[in-house]
């Protein structure tokens, strides 16, 4: 029987610069009423000029390994998801790895937009159940502030910055992750969307001055799509899992609107306060909210060996993904070394 794949260690960083809605007011039409009744945002963080998505990640992952106690050198393999790299290459895991001092590890960069982590926390796991791996590094970081568009007033004070990050390292079969879902619908791939910038639209001045160079949302459309996708890909993950919602003690969701999560509650059957919510005080943060709202229900203390944590995601693709982990860490405290 193959060996199990745990998380062992968790961390996340968000920039100082907190941007409020009544901010947000004085650079869009927009208000806070409006804000925080169709999204449940009430601010977000924005990074500082000179933080890239790779030092966001850094400091991720170096809480993420001291919470673990695992060394830098100890790590296999660093995975790093971002829609937001510092460049096209290389890839922003290799400078994160450098950076950590992770001498011996392998690193890749994934884009699986805001499903992100869930697509890295599968590979990584698949890599430590194959024998292969000891320790593999999880990041999901973001700068989505310096790809929005700040005169688009529908999508602008959605998004914010963060990192979160994970380790990994193996368990006996029957704890860590026990499934998985992965899912993509690249028919609706257009809805979701950075239009400039590759190999199919180079960029030049004028698609600049046209905002090409920034995120293109079709917000309604792809709300319908995650209310009717988040329950049936978590389903499929619950069912391969061998448990049922209302085994779960804890939904760590992508953190997009909070309509979307309570809608999305309602149709699993889980009630709201089982539902982690932070996009009030991080905003939409891509591949980086799941892994940020896991570490804020860990740090309150919130989650217990044996407790069922249902990981689901939705975003850029179309991709949509679930993951069902037996908690195996011990509550966190102010004695945890993190």
């Amino acid at each position: 029987m193959l060996r199990g794949a745990t998380i062992c260690g968790v961390g996340s960083y968000v920039p100082e610069r907190v941007l409020t809605n009544t901010d947000l007011e004085e650079m869009v039409d927009t208000s806070d009423e409006w804000i925080v009744n169709h999204t449940g945002i009430k601010q977000r963080r924005i990074a500082a000029a000179d933080q890239a998505s790779s030092d966001l990640a850094i400091m991720a992952g170096q809480r993420a390994l001291q919470d673990a106690a695992v060394r830098p050198e100890d790590l296999n393999l660093v995975i790093v998801n971002t829609l937001t790299p510092d460049m096209f290459f290389p890839a922003t895991a290799c400078l994160v790895q450098d950076a950590l001092g992770a001498t011996n590890a392998g690193a890749f960069d994934m884009s699986s937009g805001c499903t992100g982590f869930i697509y890295a926390l599968a590979a990584g796991a698949n890599f430590i159940r194959s024998n292969d791996y000891e320790y593999v590094l999880v990041i999901s970081a973001e700068t989505l502030s310096r790809i929005a568009n700040w005169t688009d007033r529908s999508t602008c004070v959605l998004f914010g910055d963060g990192a979160g990050a994970a380790v990994l390292k193996p368990c006996p079969p029957g704890g860590g992750l026990l499934s998985y879902a992965l899912d993509s619908h690249g028919e609706h791939g257009d809805l979701l969307i950075l239009p400039g910038g590759g190999s199919r639209l180079r960029l030049t001045p004028q698609l600049i001055a046209e905002h090409k160079d920034c995120l293109e949302m079709e917000g309604h459309e792809i709300f319908k799509l995650a209310v009717r996708g988040i329950p049936q890909v978590a389903e499929v993950a619950l069912d391969k899992a061998g448990v049922s919602a209302s085994d779960v003690a804890a939904v760590v969701m992508h953190q997009a609107n909070k309509r979307i999560l309570d809608a999305a509650g309602q149709r699993l059957g889980i009630p709201n306060e089982r539902i982690v919510c932070t996009v009030d005080k991080y905003g939409n943060t891509s591949a980086a909210s799941v892994p940020l709202a896991l570490d804020d229900i860990y740090r309150r203390g919130g989650l217990h060996p044996g407790d069922i944590v249902l990981f689901v995601g939705f975003g850029a693709g179309f991709t949509l993904g679930a993951a069902v982990v037996r908690w195996t860490l011990e509550p966190f405290t102010t004695n945890t070394p993190a």
